[in-house]
């Protein structure tokens, strides 16, 4: 069963329009493969398993090494070169010239995709989360800030993006404005590392401000995060 959710569709101006992501149930890598073929049944082993597989992969990579294609029900490949060739008399320059795999469906996969079952499930919109700060200066972690030092952030989706004027890292102090960070170091979904400010003595909560979305579009609002435990500068 593949799921999936419906997006704003954001290269056009039609609000009404409305794309869909899909959102795959699992992924196999190599391992994965194996452990299921065992699973459904099978005479072979899994070293046997390993061996036919490693097999078929050194194969495949002979083939196109070779400058041939391959033609199997479930892919089939193609060449491409890409860039510009200066006349008729003009060679492949590796500079100038990419070759490219061109990978399309095979017959059974083909017919698989279109025996898919989908179910329609609600958008989940990945929020910021801040996991740890760090003072790079005290070396102390979720406990003070150094004004003019350096912060570093960890944790989901804190990059900082969007043209929102609210983007941004934020110091929040127990009484008054919050306070934005101008320079940003490393700007990270993981990881954020900034310019403390010259910030006053006191207590401070840590903020971030984000139109990041994880995928190839921003978020239409901000999304923040405020940091749970409390930071603290002393003079």
């Amino acid at each position: 069963m593949l799921k999936y959710s419906l997006i704003e569709n954001l290269l056009t101006k039609n609000t009404n329009n409305f794309i869909a992501k899909a959102q795959p149930v699992g992924s196999y890598d190599k391992e994965a493969i194996i452990t299921e073929m065992l699973r459904h049944g099978t005479l072979l082993t899994r070293t046997d398993i390993v061996a036919v597989l490693n097999g078929f992969e050194e194969t495949i990579l002979y083939i196109i090494g070779s400058g041939s294609t391959v033609n199997t029900p479930l892919f089939k490949t193609s060449f491409s070169i890409s860039g510009v060739f200066e006349g008729p008399m003009d060679n492949f320059d590796s500079n100038r010239h990419k070759i490219k795999v061109n990978l399309t469906k095979g017959t059974r996969l083909r017919d698989r995709i279109a025996k898919v079952n989908v179910e329609k499930t609600e958008t989940v919109i990945p929020e910021p989360q801040i996991l740890e700060v760090k003072d790079t200066i005290s070396g102390k972690v979720n406990e003070q800030l150094t004004p003019g030092g350096i912060v570093e952030l960890f944790g989901h989706n804190i990059k900082i993006s969007g043209k929102s004027a609210n983007c941004g890292l934020w110091f929040v102090p127990a009484s008054g404005e919050a306070i934005k960070a101008q320079i940003i170091v490393r700007n990270k979904p993981s990881t954020l590392i900034a310019m403390i400010p010259a910030l006053t003595e006191g207590t401070y909560t840590i903020k971030v401000v984000t139109q990041y979305n994880g995928g190839g579009y921003l978020l239409k609002e901000p999304k923040a995060n405020i940091y749970k435990k409390s930071l603290f500068i002393k003079i």
